[in-house]
């Protein structure tokens, strides 16, 4: 009796170390959630795309906001996370060219790339692609902000313009 009293004690320490009923973490939440990715770009509504990583400082920070967003325009907008770690996902990782988290890139409601933010976002940031994602208006211009180039622009000034506007693959924010 005694040593079933003390397992069941063990295992009832194990369990609060482990982190109990905890819910999980906004990222896991989001990521959870989230739609497939050929599915979201394919529905009609624009999309934010995140690659982040559990372990990233500056993804767990920016997880709140990204719900936020997620909730307030869970009709109009879908937001899809995508895990570096994951091997699952490395196509996307290679056809983004994901060189640093927490990376977005954004499509219009055709599925079509209109922008990529690399490093850290506040919640009015967020809110302000969203938004502007969502009445297909141009992007707010954000320091690490690259919009994708149109077929129309000059390929040099277009080059130009995403070089002085994105950040480098470390930085966050």
């Amino acid at each position: 009796m005694l040593l079933a009293a003390l397992a069941a004690a063990l295992a009832l320490g194990l369990f609060l170390l482990r982190g109990g009923l905890q819910p999980a973490a906004p990222l896991q939440q989001l990521a959870r959630q989230s739609l497939d990715l050929p599915v979201a770009l394919s529905d009609g509504r624009p999309t934010v795309v995140e690659f982040y990583a559990d372990w990233c400082e500056a993804c767990q920070a920016m997880a709140p906001a990204m719900e936020t967003i997620a909730q307030q325009h869970r009709e109009q907008l879908d937001v899809v996370l995508l895990n570096v770690d994951n091997p699952r996902w490395q196509p996307e990782i290679d056809r983004y060219d994901v060189n640093g988290i927490p990376q977005l890139e954004l499509f219009n409601a055709s599925g079509l790339a209109v922008g990529r933010a690399i490093g850290a976002r506040s919640g009015p940031e967020l809110e302000a692609l969203s938004s502007a994602l969502i009445s297909d208006s141009p992007l707010p211009q954000l320091v690490g902000l690259a919009q994708q180039s149109r077929l129309s622009e000059e390929p040099a000034a277009a080059a130009a313009a995403a070089a002085a506007t994105l950040a480098g693959p470390r930085s966050h924010g």
